[in-house]
């Protein structure tokens, strides 16, 4: 597994057991990494995420909210509702990642961390998501000599 995706399921872990708890404790971040060893590269994209969404968390939550179809946002299962914070905050915030890496991690992660139908769940509202912020990533069209074109029309 790669630094990146250890990275999100730490932010992801991290971030379910503050939904638990309530507020941040002193500690708490030394805490969990003294539970959760990683390596630091790891760790630090990890606090990163983590930072980020909790500097972000009523925007995230709110554009969260914002595209669920008779839920409530607290009704959410923890794990799932920060698989959608976290790759919320990145499709927000860095644009550097391309969608459909962000939609794919999530979606493996959400499989992975949660039960059911959250695989299917997080890509529904994450594809929402997705549209209304990003533009599409350009299709590449190969051609015979083995050039390729973009086909996006920008």
């Amino acid at each position: 597994m790669g630094r990146r995706r250890e990275g999100r399921e730490a932010a992801i872990q991290f971030l379910f057991a503050r939904d638990l708890q309530g507020t941040e404790k002193p500690g708490e971040p030394e805490d969990f990494w003294s539970l959760h060893s990683a390596r630091a590269s790891t760790r630090a994209f990890a606090e990163n995420l983590i930072k980020g969404v909790i500097g972000h968390q009523e925007q995230i939550d709110s554009g969260i909210t914002g595209l669920l179809e008779n839920f409530s946002f607290e009704r959410l299962a923890a794990v799932d509702r920060n698989v959608l914070r976290v790759a919320s905050y990145e499709l927000l915030y860095c644009p550097e990642v391309p969608t459909p890496v962000i939609l794919n991690e999530a979606i493996d992660i959400a499989k992975a961390l949660s039960a059911g139908e959250s695989g299917s769940f997080v890509n529904g509202v994450l594809d929402k998501l997705a549209k209304s912020l990003r533009k599409p990533e350009p299709k590449k069209v190969e051609h015979p000599v083995g050039s390729t074109t973009d086909t996006s029309g920008a």
